[in-house]
């Protein structure tokens, strides 16, 4: 298994679990051999969720408490940050309104059971008033919030922790290293749950071609049409006014890093380009204080790629599943996204774990991720790219915002850049 790469497994898994639930269509005995796969990666992956978030979300906050020496520049970023993912959340969940690319299956002959505990979460949501939504946000009891695996209040619990740990400075520092090795071997523990990812998605695909047959396998072009088209629109059109803005082209961006986007898409590793991406920005003319900042607080809280992937992908699964998200429902799912998505970077699969995560949040089906599993390598790699330029973007905006983006040394980067070429 060490000569092939997690994304070549994951292929090889929704692979054989397509050939082998067309080959038993309809038998049921296939089917229960087949669900315990795709049962026991859904559990591992519920196990590793809280532990993960909880712990992401106390390092990055407290560490961004520890550049407070930055100023404003601190606050300022952060509120960038927010603004550009809520819009690349929003375009997507726009871009899947208009595209409806989960409506090619149907899946209305699903047990009457199993539909209706979505239908369920979905009434009981709606009936919640949305003052005692806000309120069941902050939680009464912690402990108990972590047990039930309610997001919102642990979510809210750990920012605010966070933000006490980094206000008490040095006495807090064991604290914050605590989280920080909790992390580390959560991650840890996340790639070694991702080893099992071929078997789940074998299982899960498996059952689902088994019961719908390979027609339910239409949607997935339509869904890879989407969600490229739309991350390539937002680049262009969003990232791009932005950059007009801030005084330059996102062209200019693509030319100067085109070795680094091109190391993100074949890699679908952000973290791969990290080094390189903050010593382009710094040649371009982004002072080193401001992109030493930027950018790695971006690959937390900047990940505009992963946004849109998520929201196209979690009303995708709700499309396929015929579960009806009103307007409401759709903000929650943005408001969870745009929480849920943070701090997520360093993790193997943090998409994948993020969407699973939402789709509980939400009670939308969580076996609907198998349909996605298989392609998430084609998706993660523009995604990635999306990332990068998203980063690289907000140094220029940041140092800019600042007055100490260097002109001269940029127009000077730029021309021999050109010789070169």
């Amino acid at each position: 298994m060490k000569k092939f790469g997690l994304a070549t497994q994951i292929f090889a898994g929704l692979i054989l679990g397509i050939v082998v639930g067309a080959v038993f269509y309809g038998n049921e005995t296939a089917m229960a051999i087949l669900q315990p796969f795709g049962d026991i990666f859904i559990h591992l992956i519920k196990m590793i969720v809280i532990p993960i978030i909880v712990s992401a979300l106390i390092v990055s906050i407290a560490s961004v408490g520890d550049v407070k020496k930055l100023g404003k520049l601190g606050g300022k970023t952060i509120i960038y940050f927010e603004i550009i993912t809520t819009l690349a959340l929003g375009i997507g969940l726009i871009s899947a309104n208009v595209f409806h690319p989960g409506s090619g299956i149907n899946l209305s002959s699903l047990s009457k059971g199993d539909i209706s505990t979505y239908e369920q979460t979905a009434r009981s949501s709606e009936q919640t008033g949305v003052v005692s939504h806000f309120v069941d946000i902050i939680p009464s009891n912690v402990f108990q919030s972590l047990a039930q695996g309610d997001l919102l209040p642990v979510i809210f619990f750990s920012v605010i922790f966070g933000i006490g740990v980094a206000s008490i400075g040095r006495r807090g520092q064991p604290v914050l290293n605590f989280f920080e090795g909790t992390l580390e071997a959560m991650y840890w523990v996340t790639n070694l749950v991702m080893k099992f990812a071929a078997f789940g998605v074998f299982g899960l695909i498996g059952v689902n071609v088994a019961r719908f047959g390979l027609s339910s396998l239409i949607p997935l072009g339509k869904l890879v049409l989407v969600i490229y088209g739309t991350m390539i629109l937002f680049v262009l059109l969003v990232l791009g006014l932005i950059a007009r803005a801030a005084g330059t082209r996102i062209f200019t961006l693509f030319r100067i890093l085109k070795d680094e986007l091109l190391l993100a898409f074949t890699t679908a590793s952000s973290e791969a380009v990290l080094p390189r991406l903050m010593d382009k920005m710094v040649r371009f003319g982004c002072p080193k204080s401001i992109t030493s900042f930027v950018v790695p607080t971006g690959y937390t809280f900047n990940l505009d790629g992963s946004a849109i992937y998520q929201s196209i992908a979690a009303l995708f699964i709700a499309q396929i599943y015929g579960i009806h998200l009103s307007l409401g429902h759709q903000l929650t799912l943005l408001v969870i996204l745009m929480l849920t998505s943070k701090g997520m970077a360093g993790v193997t699969g943090a998409s994948f774990v993020v969407l699973l995560t939402t789709l509980g949040s939400m009670g939308l089906p969580l076996e609907g991720v198998a349909f996605i599993a298989g392609i998430d390598r084609i998706l993660d790699m523009l995604r990635t790219v999306v990332n990068v330029v998203g980063n690289a973007l907000a140094s220029v905006v940041m140092s800019k915002s600042e007055g100490v983006f260097d002109q001269k040394k940029s127009e000077a980067y730029l021309l021999s850049q050109h010789k070169l070429a």
